[in-house]
C-alpha cells in the first residue's frame, strides 16, 4: 500500500519555477515605453511646426504658393524656368497686386521657402507618423486599447494638412490680402488640440495601468474640472489670439491698459453688418482678446487658489507653474502690444501658449490622477 501523500505535495513530484515579478506587466511596459517615445517625437515635431507657422504668417509668406499637391509639391523648383512659373503664379494674387507688386525673383524666394518649410515639415510628421505607427504594429508593440488613439493621432493630422489649405485658398479669393482670420484660427486651434491630445497620452503612457486605475480613486474631480474649464477657455483665447494675427491687429491700439485713450477702441462697430467686426475690426478683435485674457486670469487665479488647498503636493506645484506661465503670458501680451508686435515678441508669445496649454494638461492630469505620496507629503 502507497504512503499517504502530503495534500501540499506537488503530484508529479516535478519542481516548478519560481514566478517573475512583473512578469505577467513587462511586456506591457515595454510596449508602452516605445509608443510614448514615438509620441513624444511626434509632440516636438508639431511644437516645430507651430513655431515655423507663426513665422510664415508673421513674413506673410503664407500665399507664396498657390496650389496644393501632397505628394509633387515636395520637391521645390529645380531651375530658373520653374521658379518664374511659381512666380508667375502668385503675381495673379490680390496680396502681389496690392502690396508686393515688382516683387524681384530673389524676394519671392525668401517668402516662397519659408511656406514650402512649413509645409514640408507637414508632410514629414505624417511619414514620421506612418513608419513609426507601422513599426509599433509590427513589433506588436502597441498596448491594448492605444490603436485607435494612434489612428486617431494620424487622421487629425490629416485633418489639420487639408484645414491648412483651406486656409490658405482662402487668400486666393479676389480682393483677399491674406488668409481668412477665421480659417488661420481654426489651423491653430486644431494643432493646439493635437497638442494638448499628444501630452495627456504622454502623461498617461508614463505610469501603469494599474497605477492609473488606483490613482483614479483619489482623483479631485472638482479640481480636474476647474483644469478642464481653463483648458477649454484657453483655447478660445488661442482662437482669437490667431484671428488677431490674420488681421493684424496686435499693430494697433498699442497703449494699455486703455485703446486710444478709452476702455473700448473707437468705431468698435463701424463695419455693417455689425458681425463682421468680430473678425475684421483691428479694434473689436484685439480688445476681445483683452478682455478674454483677463477672464481667463481670473479663473486662473481661482483654479490655483482651490489647488492650494490639495493634500497632494505634486498637485499643487502643477498649478503653481500653471499660474506662473499664465502671469508671464499676460505680461508678455501686454509688451508685444505696447512694442506693435513684432515678430519676435510675437512669436515667444505664441510659444508661450504651447507652454501653458501644456501646463495645463498636466495640472488637470495630476488632479485627475495625483501621484502617490507619503504620510508627510512627498511625492
Amino acid at each position: 500500500m502507497a504512503g499517504q501523500r502530503s495534500i501540499f505535495e506537488d503530484v508529479d513530484g516535478a519542481q516548478k519555477p519560481a514566478a517573475t515579478p512583473g512578469g505577467v506587466s513587462r511586456d506591457r511596459g515595454r510596449g508602452r515605453g516605445r509608443v510614448r517615445l514615438f509620441i513624444m517625437v511626434l509632440f516636438a515635431m508639431v511644437v516645430v511646426q507651430i513655431a515655423v507657422g507663426g513665422l510664415t504668417r508673421l513674413t506673410d509668406s503664407g500665399l507664396s504658393i498657390t496650389e496644393w499637391a501632397p505628394i509633387s509639391g515636395a520637391v521645390p523648383p529645380m531651375d530658373g524656368a520653374a521658379w518664374e512659373a511659381e512666380l508667375e503664379a502668385y503675381r495673379a494674387t490680390t496680396e502681389y497686386q496690392e502690396q508686393n507688386r515688382g516683387m524681384s525673383l530673389e524676394e519671392f524666394k525668401v517668402i516662397y521657402w519659408w511656406e514650402w518649410g512649413h509645409r514640408q515639415w507637414a508632410r514629414l510628421i505624417g511619414v514620421v507618423w506612418a513608419a513609426g505607427f507601422g513599426a509599433l504594429l509590427a513589433t506588436k508593440s502597441v498596448p491594448v486599447g492605444w490603436t485607435g488613439r494612434l489612428v486617431l493621432l494620424g487622421a487629425l493630422g490629416g485633418l489639420q494638412g487639408f484645414a491648412g489649405w483651406w486656409m490658405v485658398s482662402s487668400g486666393m479669393a479676389p480682393g483677399m490680402f491674406d488668409v481668412a482670420s477665421y480659417r488661420l484660427a481654426v489651423h491653430l486651434v486644431l494643432a493646439f488640440v493635437i497638442l494638448a491630445l499628444m501630452a495627456w497620452y504622454i502623461m498617461t503612457l508614463a505610469r501603469a495601468e494599474a497605477e492609473l486605475m488606483t490613482a483614479r480613486r483619489d482623483g479631485d474631480r472638482k479640481l480636474g474640472g476647474m483644469a478642464t474649464g481653463l483648458l477649454h477657455l484657453s483655447m478660445v483665447q488661442i482662437l482669437i489670439g490667431a484671428m488677431v494675427a490674420g488681421i493684424d491687429a496686435g499693430r494697433n491700439f498699442i497703449d494699455w491698459p486703455l485703446m486710444a485713450g478709452a476702455f473700448t477702441p473707437p468705431d468698435m462697430w463701424a463695419i455693417e453688418p455689425w458681425y463682421r467686426n468680430l473678425f475684421e475690426n483691428d479694434g473689436t478683435v484685439q480688445f476681445i482678446h483683452r478682455m478674454v485674457g483677463y477672464v481667463l486670469l481670473a479663473f486662473g487665479i481661482g483654479a490655483w487658489v482651490a489647488a492650494r488647498r490639495s493634500a497632494r503636493v505634486a498637485t499643487k506645484r502643477a498649478f503653481d507653474w500653471v499660474m506662473v506661465m499664465m502671469l508671464g503670458q499676460v505680461v508678455l501680451g501686454i509688451v508685444t502690444v505696447m512694442h506693435s508686435s513684432p515678430w519676435y515678441l510675437a512669436i515667444v508669445h505664441q510659444f508661450g501658449a504651447v507652454v501653458l496649454i501644456t501646463l495645463i494638461m498636466r495640472a488637470r492630469f495630476l488632479a485627475r490622477y495625483p501621484l502617490p505620496q507619503s504620510v508627510r507629503g512627498a511625492a
